[in-house]
């Protein structure tokens, strides 16, 4: 093996009726107010913040107008200059606007609350709460007990339903450090008048039987009783609020239902066999394909190289040329995946070696690279585009390597390329410090179901849902040491569905064809795309999805 085989799978996104009003068809794109707790002088000052930045990412699906607000900054009155606005309740007992409780009691316009601090409103006469939306607030409700060695899973209301399909909130529990990983706080709520309100989505506590409600909807007041936002993943409530987002906008999305299979880090020692193999049967199936392509191979240190270092152009990979035109006769299209897809003469964190490490982030301080500039990455990003025109490729789209690139490079690339096609980190500054004793930035991860058409920073992103095929081969490389199969991405297909446009969108490594490794990975791969298309997918090409 040339080249370390454990590739990073996207993982950092954890730190997420009688008497109704009718939802109107939205005829244009909605003005959205986004407001957020942001508590000064403490550390989760830039928490809100960061939830924040995901909503208006989902809001951009939509066409949506975004202001984000600190919630201590509201005026009165100011709901009424929008269509929809969306209170972040992520830090407990915050202290709310007298103007924002008493517009929130009673606007008619539409307002989404979310987690804590709905008892700053519901619990004060003053607002008339109950009378005016029909549902009470009863109290928080959290772990069942707390978790220890002898009874590590002791449960909390984890589990919502919808469309028929349980979604399981994130839980993990360290016994050793005695820390618990997870979000399991709840808002528990009561509906007193049914005439105005109703539990659209339940959640239970599959440990103590009991039911509550998880969404409340009250004419055009809706409360989710958590936040959608912390601990995501591809079978998370998560998916609930992208959906639901359709009704609370009134913006009709037709069902609709599209995959996209993409062969990943495809770089200048790439298997001709595999990438062939891989290619035959896609064009055989009708599958449209892409193909992350690494332009300039770098072996700085000479990993793989016997210690001498070793640089490959596109005008001199082979291997890779041979590939690319292979799959490009076939329909295959090109998305640039980095420029080195590493970065200079250093292990981030790995070996140095395209296709191993990050070109955009240093992973190893957990902050932005050294040079990190819009110029210098404008100079990587139009390095790689110029290799690639200049042998014959045209490619439709950026990918970060490893999903995460800094603030400043994520908005360089959305001026080089129209549209990127991955999941994105996002930060709550250009220049972060994650350092805990000293800083209050966070950093966020985010998967989408479905096409945004501009996000954060400006990118029009083509979502990348279900995840990747591993295998533990750690006996070989130690890095690569769990498992995710073909029934996973099929499951995650599955949960795909209930977003009334939710896209099934994978991706695989040609490498794990390799006989050497002993894992059926095309075998595999067949499952997955066979699977996906029994669920009744449509396979798409990048450059085809609008």
């Amino acid at each position: 093996m040339k080249q370390l085989l454990r590739r990073f799978a996207f993982a950092l996104a954890m730190l997420l009726a009688i008497g109704f009003v009718p939802v109107q068809a939205q005829t244009v794109a909605p003005k959205t107010l986004v407001l957020y707790d942001a508590p000064p002088g403490t550390q989760f000052e830039k928490l809100g913040f960061s939830y924040a930045i995901m909503l208006r990412n989902l809001l951009g699906h939509f066409d949506a107008q975004v202001d984000l607000v600190p919630v201590q900054n509201y005026t009165a009155g100011k709901v009424n200059a929008y269509d929809a606005t969306f209170y972040l309740g992520a830090y407990y007992d915050n202290s709310l606007p007298a103007a924002f409780l008493s517009d929130a009691s009673t606007t008619t316009k539409t307002m989404v609350w979310f987690k804590y601090n709905l008892w700053s409103v519901a619990w004060n006469s003053a607002y008339t709460f109950q009378q005016t939306r029909g549902f009470g607030f009863s109290g928080l409700r959290g772990m069942n007990a707390a978790p220890s060695s002898a009874n590590p899973t002791p449960g909390f209301f984890d589990t919502i339903t919808y469309k028929s399909k349980p979604f399981v909130k994130y839980y993990k529990f360290d016994s050793a450090a005695g820390v618990v990983n997870a979000d399991p706080d709840i808002g528990v709520t009561a509906i007193t008048d049914p005439a105005k309100a109703t539990a659209v989505v339940n959640v239970s506590n599959p440990k103590t039987g009991e039911v509550a409600p998880y969404v409340v909807r009250s004419g055009k007041f809706w409360y989710f009783a958590d936040m959608p936002f912390s601990y995501i993943g591809p079978r998370d409530r998560y998916l609930v609020l992208t959906d639901l987002l359709h009704d609370i906008l009134g913006v009709s999305h037709p069902e609709s239902h599209k995959a996209l299979v993409r062969l990943e880090d495809v770089g200048a020692l790439v298997s001709v066999q595999a990438m062939k193999t891989l290619t035959d049967y896609l064009y055989g199936k009708k599958v449209p394909f892409s193909i992350a392509t690494i332009p300039y191979y770098v072996d700085a240190l000479g990993a793989y190289n016997g210690g001498t270092p070793q640089y490959v152009p596109l005008s001199q990979a082979t291997n890779l040329k041979t590939a690319l035109n292979y799959a490009v006769a076939r329909g295959g299209e090109i998305v640039m995946h980095g420029y080195t897809h590493q970065y200079g003469n250093m292990k981030n964190p790995h070996t140095g070696v395209s296709g191993d490490d990050y070109e955009f982030w240093n992973i190893v301080a957990n902050t932005p690279v050294a040079e990190d500039s819009t110029n210098w990455a404008l100079g990587r990003l139009n390095a790689g585009v110029t290799d690639l025109h200049n042998n014959g490729y045209a490619p439709v789209a950026w990918e970060a390597p490893h999903y995460q690139g800094s603030a400043l490079s994520s908005r360089a690339a959305s001026t080089v390329f129209s549209t990127t096609y991955q999941r994105v980190v996002y930060y709550t500054a250009d220049k972060p410090n994650f350092n805990a004793a000293t800083s209050k930035d966070f950093a966020v991860g985010q998967i989408f179901p479905y096409v945004i058409k501009k996000d954060y920073y400006g990118q029009r992103i083509l979502p990348e849902s279900l995840g990747n095929i591993e295998y533990d081969i750690h006996t070989i490389d130690p890095t690569s040491n769990y498992n995710y199969t073909w029934q996973d991405i099929v499951t995650n297909a599955q949960y795909a569905l209930t977003v009334r446009d939710g896209f099934a969108s994978f991706f695989f490594h040609p490498f794990w064809l390799e006989p050497e490794l002993g894992v059926p990975g095309f075998a595999d791969f067949q499952k997955v795309i066979d699977g996906i298309s029994q669920l009744g997918f449509t396979w798409v090409a990048p450059s085809k999805v609008q």
